[in-house]
């Protein structure tokens, strides 16, 4: 593509997203009842960093939360993904919705699939297919459409621009503040503390000055972080240990020293390897940073939301669950934060939702946060931002359409319709070998015997996703709601615990006659 088509293209994705600003209801755009809504839950990442992620592909599933939308009886849907779901799988979600009858939800939806599961991003096998790219076109209405993903880039640009839809996301011209060395100018703009360390570094030669020159400045430094400049869920991070020696070295000693050590760095991510990672170093960027210790550390976050309009709002703060070798490997969240930093965390995430609605970003964003225990309290050290629809979203989003509750900045509470502060505890990695070889079929027999479904009169329960990556994975991930902390803990562990119990017995059989309805391909 030349400058004048890339020039023209620019113009009409701009002439696009202005439409949004007409479509936008007060409160929230799918508040607007009479739209066809396309979601296309591509993970426009460095897919060699996503493989690494067991079940990657089935990660187009947490967005499975959008047919709750429904429950608007005007909305139109249409729901693509590169290998077709489960029938099982979409009936789950469609009865799910309060007031509806199954079949006007269902005549609304329209699902699509690329029949592709290669390891491209699934817009890009969109756009590689102009028959299915036609049959998108003829099915949304001009001027009350829309289209939403995971993450934004310049193939989902593309793609609303040959569709003729706006996008509701983060401008891809834009994407650069989401990433780590754009995380640090906003934190350092906003006047928020973060770690010592480095901006984007394109080799590992800077690598290895940048890890130096944080050492000679800081020669008590135990540990720093080298990240991928746009890593996925801390699978792109390596922990690196400084030697135990003394600490009046040069800095061209500590050069040579950090140059030996690098290769043998500590991986976050699963079967990383050096040779990999230096690789992706120069066609991702990376920084380096100080690595934060503390006898007693956690990860909150806060998530916000800026309108097409430029408004900035608080939607939710969450403690995060992290594993992996050190703690950095996104496992689930809990809902809300600690009330001991729940205020500040809104405080900070309003500074950086500002910065960001001034140089034009749009949607949700997130920022992580490291805090640690101090003899007077906990101190927040903010860790990066993300511009897509992280782990904490499809969680907060499910609570939030099957409740039609609000998240209220004062309490830090979100509260039912009903006037019920709601909690939640959400993963995305309830895995175990055991799993492997369940069905969705055989988890909706667990569901229905033992009563770990969501319960639409109390609003409690456990609701399900992933569950397409169950079977060959032994992967699932859930959001168990609680009208409490402890409840919505005790759902979760009770979910864990009947899941260890029936992989155990694999002869407890379902009752039910297999005859599993399936669902029209177009709308009448």
């Amino acid at each position: 593509m030349n400058q004048g088509e890339a020039a023209m293209k620019s113009a009409q994705f701009e002439q696009l997203q202005n439409q949004l600003k007409y479509l936008w209801h007060p409160n929230d755009l799918a508040e607007q009842e009479d739209c066809d809504i396309l979601v296309v839950p591509s993970f426009s990442v460095d897919q060699a960093t996503g493989e690494k992620v067991p079940g990657f592909l089935h990660y187009e599933e947490r967005l499975l939360f959008s047919l709750i939308r429904l429950r608007h009886p005007r909305t139109r849907l249409i729901y693509v993904t590169a290998l077709p779901l489960s029938p099982l799988i979409i009936d789950y979600y469609l009865q799910l919705l309060p007031g509806i009858p199954f079949t006007h939800a269902r005549d609304r939806l329209l699902l699509l699939s690329t029949y592709d599961n290669s390891l491209v991003p699934l817009t890009q096998k969109l756009l590689d297919r102009p028959r299915l790219l036609e049959r998108l076109r003829h099915a949304l209405r001009p001027g009350r459409s829309y289209m939403v993903c995971y993450n934004s880039t310049f193939l989902e640009q593309e793609l609303s621009v040959s569709l003729g839809v706006p996008l509701l996301a983060c401008p891809p011209s834009l994407l650069d503040w989401g990433s780590k060395s754009g995380s640090r100018q906003i934190f350092q703009e906003s006047g928020l503390r973060f770690p010592e360390g480095s901006s984007r570094l394109e080799s590992v030669d800077e690598v290895i000055q940048a890890t130096a020159d944080l050492w000679q400045s800081h020669p008590q430094l135990r540990r720093c972080v080298v990240k991928l400049n746009e890593g996925f869920s801390g699978e792109g991070n390596a922990l690196l240990t400084f030697p135990s020696v003394q600490v009046d070295l040069t800095l061209s000693k500590r050069k040579a020293i950090v140059a030996k050590v690098l290769p043998e760095m500590e991986f976050q991510g699963s079967d990383e390897t050096w040779s990999h990672f230096s690789s992706q170093i120069a066609a991702l960027g990376a920084i380096v940073e100080a690595f934060i210790e503390g006898t007693e550390k956690r990860s909150p976050s806060v998530q916000g939301y800026i309108t097409p309009t430029g408004q900035v709002n608080i939607l939710s703060t969450h403690d995060q669950i992290l594993g992996g070798p050190d703690g950095q490997i996104f496992l689930g969240c809990q809902f809300p934060a600690d009330e001991a930093y729940r205020k500040e965390l809104q405080t900070l995430g309003l500074k950086v939702g500002q910065n960001l609605a001034q140089k034009g970003v749009l949607e949700r964003y997130g920022v992580d946060f490291i805090a640690v225990k101090t003899p007077t309290g906990w101190e927040l050290s903010a860790i990066e931002i993300n511009l897509r629809k992280g782990g904490t979203t499809h969680p907060f989003m499910t609570l939030k359409l099957l409740t039609n509750g609000a998240y209220d900045y004062d309490s830090g509470l979100f509260i039912s319709q009903q006037g019920v502060p709601k909690y939640y505890l959400a993963s995305d990695n309830l895995q175990k070998p055991a799993y492997r070889g369940l069905l969705p079929e055989d988890l909706m027999d667990i569901v229905t015997k033992r009563h770990i479904h969501f319960h639409t009169s109390s609003k409690t329960g456990t609701v399900f996703h992933l569950m397409g990556a169950l079977s060959e994975f032994g992967k699932l991930g859930h959001t168990s709601i609680g009208d409490s902390p402890d409840e919505a803990s005790a759902l979760a562990e009770e979910v864990e615990a009947i899941l260890d119990e029936e992989s155990s017995n694999p002869g407890l059989n379902s009752c039910r006659l297999d005859a599993p309805a399936t669902l029209p391909m177009t709308w009448v």
